[in-house]
């Protein structure tokens, strides 16, 4: 399987069409039809339901187009770390991270990487603990920052000394509001918005789950999300509360929605992570050296 098939196959799922492919690729349509015809030959599969002007994934298409992006991906990152002289530091660092205010620490550590070397490139990643650990693990990723609850045991990693804090973003306007804290009880029978990673039950203890007792069964968990901003819409047209960490949402004065602490109070832990026995870039290994300075050594 060569890799300009996978570019060929990749413009045209994108495209919709063998036709707007093979123009934007600048081949023959005969030419790209064939390609296509022996990449499923290849595979022992259809990867695509021809209609009169258009062409659709079918099930194992859709599998490949995950697959060949990824490996496009890390083709396109093995060549930009050694595209850079090695006695210049340079490059690129992709970073993973969910949502959360230790990204305003993060975000110091790579001012100051910056200024000591412009010529390094950050690219960041959002997504839950999910997200972050299979790009990981693909090499998509050099580090992550995972949120607890979170599985380590594959990978190195820095404990971060700031913790996040939870709480309600609800309406100004909504009984929850007028309390200053919000208990587990509280919340039983209200229409509840809550971040699939935080009701995950995984093997590692899960301190948001925990936190309810025996009542976390009893919730009325009307929707689930893995970013706040598009739970915190919901929240401000009244349909439910959004349980979260705090620093997330829009809570000012012109907003519709504030921030009540969670009683007793919950904190959740971080780590900066990476995989063990990581063959870092030149540019990777500032970052960690940075964060080992800033945080401390690997756990």
């Amino acid at each position: 399987m060569e890799l300009r098939v996978l570019r060929y196959f990749l413009a045209v799922a994108r495209e919709g069409s063998m036709t707007g492919a093979a123009n934007f690729l600048h081949v023959t349509q005969p030419t790209l039809s064939r390609q296509i015809k022996d990449l499923e030959d290849e595979l022992g599969t259809k990867l695509f339901a021809r209609h009169s002007r258009s062409v659709t994934l079918t099930s194992a298409g859709m599998r490949l187009r995950k697959r060949a992006e990824e490996i496009l991906e890390m083709i396109e990152k093995t060549e930009a770390e050694f595209a850079v002289k090695e006695e210049s530091i340079g490059g690129d660092i992709y970073i993973g991270s969910g949502e959360t205010r230790v990204m305003r620490h993060l975000a110091e550590i790579i001012h100051d990487i910056r200024k000591d070397y412009p010529d390094i490139h950050i690219h960041l990643y959002s997504g839950n603990s999910e997200d972050v650990t299979e790009r990981l693990d693909k090499g998509l990723l050099d580090f992550g920052i995972l949120i607890q609850p979170a599985d380590l045991s594959k990978y190195d990693y820095v404990n971060l000394p700031e913790k996040d804090v939870w709480g309600v973003f609800t309406r100004k306007d909504s009984h929850l509001a007028a309390k200053q804290t919000i208990t587990r009880l509280d919340l039983l029978g209200e229409p509840l918005i809550l971040s699939r990673q935080a009701i995950r039950r995984t093997s590692a203890k899960n301190e948001f789950i925990d936190w309810f007792k025996n009542d976390f069964e009893r919730l009325n968990v009307i929707a689930t999300f893995n970013l706040v901003y598009n739970a915190s819409v919901m929240a401000e047209k009244g349909i439910g509360h959004v349980v979260s960490i705090s620093g997330l949402a829009d809570i000012s004065e012109n907003s519709t929605l504030c921030f009540r602490l969670l009683e007793p109070r919950l904190e959740t832990r971080l780590n900066i992570v990476w995989k063990k026995h990581q063959v870092f870039s030149p540019a990777a290994n500032v970052f960690l050296r940075k964060i080992q300075e800033s945080f401390g050594n690997i756990a």
